[in-house]
């Protein structure tokens, strides 16, 4: 997974849903892709050194004043291009072409049928099969030169190419796994058109990342926020190869953390990952300043700004370090909206991202900011990490915080603690840990009515949740079989003062998010 140059695939976002996932299927095939806004300066884009562009989907119409256009130095550098829907739409706009509302718009499956079998674009693949269609503009007349290379029902022209420029388009979304042989049409254009090779792995990344570490830091002391997740331990383990025990871990006890797990984390880091970590009890500290705070992005920014202040102190004490170790992910810079994804909508603020004081003074060491969670776990493995630790279920950083919704207190963090203490017991021993990406309780703010010994109680409702997901950029409720949710609701409602109501969350994401907070 070396983002070493010169392999690199420049996903242009013009406002798709979906551009995060094309950027993760050309990863799927070993080449290296980052996704930058549309209107990017064009010197900042080409110092990527790329070998192709693909031009994402968007909401506008291209003949729509003030519509995204097609950046000029795209046609202008004479490398491959595949546009995809809206993107093949800004081709023919800028080509030549007409783009009009269609008479029939697509949205949903269709049935593709390939008209050039001869295009390297459909190379192994049948004459027709299913597509996922999103769009209420077509491509009305071919820009000169171009063929069309594929058609449904309602597009005349689904897909059009021409060959010597090296230029593609197709109306649909081969990103999404609704466009089942889509993976095949993004690796036909990586390989067969880009030529690309094919060297972006766990192993090429490690060495470049290594190397860049080595670069940033030189003589300096990083210290490194260790939580004990597979994100912040992988990238402990990378600055450790880095630069050796120039390199101190940090692990705070902020005192919203699970059951047990302060004093397992500690012996797993220290025995298992090897790495040399002090630990810090700062629980009071956390709580003191969430006291009487109930909105979650003030929650958020409160844990971020404290973990700050903790390092600051533990990187005095150990002779002022430089930098700050985090295991910031793609997702996080995502979601949070830095200025590297300026077009998008804040969904919530990290801690470790959008949550940072605006005085912080360490320099940010992120060697793992634009991998997404299953290629982190890939580069784990690769670096000889042991498996339990690179399958650990995901733990946010704000811990427990952000599954209490409202006021954290001391109280509300015991009931909430052996509430997800016997969702995790009962789950792991259903054997269902590995299938599920993340399963834990939430202590909502709601008190019902209940009946315990012949008496009426009015007591807290908590929620389960459990999801599946790849990566956290999107995720479905999993089905837990009933007999599951049947004991652990019977657990919790005897085992745990003061819940008398369990509910279990249903939701995907989108439209929700994994955490409620």
């Amino acid at each position: 997974m070396s983002t070493g140059l010169p392999e690199t695939i420049v996903v242009l976002d013009f406002g798709s849903q979906y551009a995060q996932l094309i950027v993760r299927r050309v990863r799927e095939q070993h080449v290296y892709s980052v996704l930058m806004p549309h209107d990017a300066p064009e010197d900042q884009v080409m110092a990527l050194s790329p070998v192709g562009f693909i031009l994402s989907g968007g909401p506008a119409s291209v003949y729509d004043e003030g519509a995204p256009q097609l950046p000029p130095y795209v046609l202008r550098s004479g490398l491959p291009v595949l546009g995809i829907c809206y993107g093949m739409q800004l081709l023919a706009h800028a080509l030549g072409g007409k783009v009009a509302p269609s008479a029939r718009r697509e949205y949903g499956p269709a049935e593709l049928y390939v008209n050039d079998l001869e295009s390297p674009l459909w190379e192994g693949l049948p004459f027709s099969f299913p597509v996922w269609m999103s769009h209420g503009d077509a491509i009305a007349e071919l820009p000169p030169g171009f063929q069309t290379l594929a058609s449904t029902d309602n597009s005349p022209i689904a897909a059009m190419g021409q060959a010597e420029r090296r230029i593609y388009g197709v109306q649909f979304h081969p990103e999404v796994a609704h466009t089942p042989l889509g993976k095949d049409i993004i690796r036909n254009f990586l390989y067969g058109v880009c030529g690309c090779l094919g060297t972006w792995t766990p192993e090429s990344f490690i060495a470049s990342t290594i190397a860049s570490i080595r670069q940033q830091v030189g003589d300096e002391r990083v210290i490194g926020a260790l939580s004990g997740g597979v994100d912040s331990t992988v990238a402990a383990t990378l600055v450790q190869r880095a630069i050796g025990d120039r390199l101190t871990c940090v692990f705070v006890d902020h005192g919203l953390l699970r059951e047990g797990e302060a004093e397992a984390t500690l012996r797993l880091l220290r025995e298992r990952a090897g790495l040399n970590v002090i630990a810090v009890d700062a629980s009071a500290r956390f709580l003191a300043a969430l006291a009487g705070v109930s909105d979650p992005e003030a929650k958020r920014r409160i844990i971020g700004e404290t973990f700050i202040r903790v390092f600051e102190g533990e990187a005095a004490k150990l002779g002022q370090a430089r930098f700050l170790l985090q295991g910031t992910l793609y997702p996080d810079v995502i979601e949070s909206t830095t200025r590297e994804t300026k077009a998008a909508a804040r969904i919530k603020t990290h801690h470790n991202v959008g949550g940072l004081p605006s005085d912080l003074r360490f320099e940010l060491v992120e060697p793992l900011k634009y991998l997404f969670k299953d290629e982190v776990r890939e580069v784990g493995l690769a670096l000889g990490l042991p498996p339990d630790i690179v399958h650990k279920q995901p733990f946010p950083g704000p811990g427990l915080a952000v599954r209490i919704i409202g006021e954290v207190t001391a109280e509300r963090l015991a009931t909430l603690r052996r509430a997800d203490a016997i969702v995790r017991e009962e789950i792991e021993a259903a054997g269902l840990g590995r299938e599920v990406w993340q399963y834990f309780a939430v202590l909502t703010p709601v008190r019902s009515v209940g009946v315990m010994g012949d008496g009426r109680t009015y007591l807290n409702t908590v929620a389960v949740r459990a999801v599946t997901s790849l990566d956290g950029m999107t995720a479905d409720w999993a089905r837990l079989p009933y007999a599951v949710l049947a004991r652990i609701s019977n657990r919790i409602v005897n085992e745990v003062p003061g819940v008398n109501r369990v509910v279990y969350d249903i939701s995907s994401k989108p439209p929700a998010t994994i955490e409620w907070e």
